[in-house]
């Protein structure tokens, strides 16, 4: 939050934008530490009618007033057992926490505690949590809902389970250079023939196109498939993945033709607004007999309409 003013005015404009978008009421804390800001946020909540859910402790008077009003049990961090201990050393609010020596509470509990204290105390020790990574390998396996021993099927369950792996791919803004897909039946019933298999495809660029990666697996299925099982699973596997221009490549080498990476954006952009689904390869079924059997999901009340409770008066 450094060089920003107006802090109050952001929250409040914050808190009221994602009421308005979710109708979730949030509470904001402002605070120049990690652990301070969710004191902060849990005052907000604590006192909404007096704060109007925006609590900034960067003023030192405020900052006090809070620490001596919240109870140790509530900072962030401090456990049920936790507080047991500090309540016995006369560490019963956040203020006592605050003021408590740092190597000593190392020394008596862990390091943990230690760094809360600092943060209470206005020294930043937690670093904001940072995005997580672009994955190295995106699965996408599920188990078929009947037993399957032909292979038009599984060439359906496969471009159906590459459809969702390479949106996975899209989201990330990486690309494919390899695929494995493999096939087994069931592994426990003694009475079935047992058998698994899988082959690992080379693709002719890196490219997250899923016409191409569909291609690729539903093709390799041919080398694997062999009859007279009965299959129960199926797996795709993206590999070698890579951020665009993070590769270097033979100066002839085919690459990813612009054309297709205009398509999938549209593509995605379309089943981002519409729902997923709403455009996708022609060798995914929309109710294929063999999907997951779901008899026992619970109903999505909160996000499909289809599935709201009707009251009918008469």
């Amino acid at each position: 939050m450094t060089g920003i003013e107006g802090l109050d005015a952001l929250g409040r404009q914050i808190r009221s934008r994602v009421l308005r978008c979710t109708g979730i009421p949030v509470g904001v804390g402002i605070a120049p530490t990690k652990t301070l800001a969710k004191l902060a946020n849990h005052t907000a909540k604590r006192l909404q009618a007096q704060t109007g859910g925006v609590v900034n402790i960067y003023d030192p008077v405020k900052r006090d007033w809070v620490l001596r009003n919240t109870d140790v049990g509530e900072v962030w961090g401090v456990g049920r057992r936790m507080k047991t201990h500090l309540n016995a050393l006369c560490i019963k609010s956040a203020m006592d926490l605050a003021k408590a020596d740092p190597w000593s509470l190392r020394k008596q509990f862990s390091v943990v505690i230690e760094k809360t204290a600092r943060e209470l105390a206005g020294t930043s020790c937690l670093e904001l949590d940072e995005p997580d990574p672009p994955k190295q390998e995106i699965c996408c396996s599920r188990m078929f809902g009947r037993r399957l021993k032909e292979l038009p099927p599984i060439k359906e369950a496969v471009a159906t389970y590459m459809m969702r792996a390479s949106e996975k791919l899209r989201s990330q803004k990486s690309l494919c250079k390899k695929i494995r897909v493999s096939i087994r039946t069931g592994m426990f019933n003694p009475e079935e023939a047992k058998y698994v298999n899988g082959v690992v495809v080379d693709l002719p660029y890196p490219t997250d196109d899923v016409r191409l990666l569909t291609k690729a697996a539903v093709d390799a299925l041919d080398r694997v498939f062999r009859p007279g099982f009965a299959y129960s699973k199926a797996e795709v596997l993206l590999l070698n993945l890579c951020q665009r221009g993070e590769y270097t490549d033979d100066l002839f080498a085919a690459s990813q033709p612009s054309e297709a990476t205009r398509v999938m954006a549209v593509l995605d952009q379309i089943n981002g607004r519409w729902g997923k689904g709403t455009l996708r390869a022609a060798s995914v079924p929309i109710n294929p007999e063999w999907g997951m059997r779901r008899d026992l999901m619970s109903q999505s009340y909160t996000t499909k309409l289809e599935q709201l409770w009707r009251v009918y008066c008469t």
